[in-house]
């Protein structure tokens, strides 16, 4: 019974032996996860990303058994939650639900106060098109129709975004480029904001992600003339591409993507991406996401890897159109 014992004793030490150093040489501890995770969404709860994130974390939950909490850090155009995650501890207990603005923050904040770099891709979750909209008594019955009025009027015109930053703060750039001619560009708190405000007909135009608006195209409470992808939205089967519009210079997507804290360890990485592919082979989350008008991320993208070089590369195709609008922070 001693010998049992000791042999019993002696097995521990070597595990927890193997165990440290495991740690010690950068792998992931075997028990990861052993306590619940924190998503962070740098934006305010009910905008687009935080209905993806809370849309995604039970089916993480679930693949990782442990609970995925949402936790909104909001403020900045999403550098405040990024500056969270990229303070965390390295350790995979949270991470960033991140988008578009992970690509201009780079660029948009001069001195953030951390590395806008410093962040590891864990995997593409979606993309999402994005809609150019208007008033409901907008003058303009298809695109070619809206740009002609804005070369007209210019800068009577009024275009709403979610704030300097935002996802749809880049659509606005890249419509008035598209188009050739500039409008008032008009800053808000937010999308639900923009949207009361096209909906009252108090604001012209706006340009967002489709989850965020398809719903009011289709019931008529706003406009909805094109959408910036290659293919139609599922979720506006009758509102063309801008290509099929007459406007194919004006194509982008938003995107959301998984992020851990620079210097995670890459089994760690590993893990929580296998959490994130099991939950994009979740029919309800995906059907879900589709009904929203997004579109689930498929391929290289949904990998470590691809997903780091696909938001290393939107980094510097968002640099020039924001370094010429003039709104960089000191």
């Amino acid at each position: 019974m001693f010998r049992t014992a000791r042999r019993g004793v002696l097995g521990l030490a070597l595990s927890a032996i193997l165990a440290g150093t495991a740690a010690a040489q950068g792998g992931a501890p075997a028990e990861f996860p052993s306590r619940p995770i924190t998503m962070v969404v740098g934006f305010a709860p009910g905008g687009p990303a935080d209905i993806i994130a809370r849309l995604i974390a039970p089916a993480l939950s679930a693949d990782l058994s442990q609970p995925v909490v949402v936790e909104n850090a909001s403020g900045a155009g999403g550098s405040i939650g990024q500056a969270r995650v990229a303070a965390a501890r390295p350790d995979g207990y949270t991470i960033l639900f991140g988008s578009l603005a992970q690509a201009t923050i780079p660029t948009l904040i001069r001195n953030p106060g951390f590395n806008p770099m410093a962040l590891e891709a864990i995997g593409m979750v979606n993309e999402v098109p994005m809609s150019i909209i208007a008033r409901p008594n907008f003058p303009a019955a298809n695109l070619m129709e809206l740009a002609a009025v804005v070369r007209r009027e210019g800068l009577r015109l009024n275009l709403g975004n979610a704030g300097v930053g935002s996802t749809s703060h880049l659509c606005s750039l890249l419509l008035i480029s598209a188009i050739g001619t500039p409008v008032t560009i008009v800053p808000y708190r937010g999308n639900a904001p923009v949207m009361n405000d096209l909906m009252s007909g108090t604001l012209d135009l706006g340009c967002d992600q489709t989850t965020n608006n398809a719903e009011q195209i289709r019931a008529g409470a706003i406009r909805g003339y094109a959408i910036s992808t290659p293919q139609r939205a599922v979720a506006l089967p009758n509102v063309p591409t801008t290509a099929e519009a007459g406007l194919p210079a004006m194509s982008m997507s938003g995107w959301n993507m998984l992020f851990a804290p620079g210097g995670t360890p890459a089994p760690i990485v590993a893990r929580l991406n296998r959490a994130l592919l099991a939950t994009l082979r979740d029919e309800a989350v995906t059907r879900r996401m589709v009904e929203l008008g997004s579109i689930p991320a498929t391929g290289e993208r949904t990998t470590p890897a691809g997903a780091q070089a696909f938001w290393q590369a939107e980094v510097a195709r968002w640099k020039p159109l924001l370094e010429a609008s003039g709104q960089l922070s000191q």
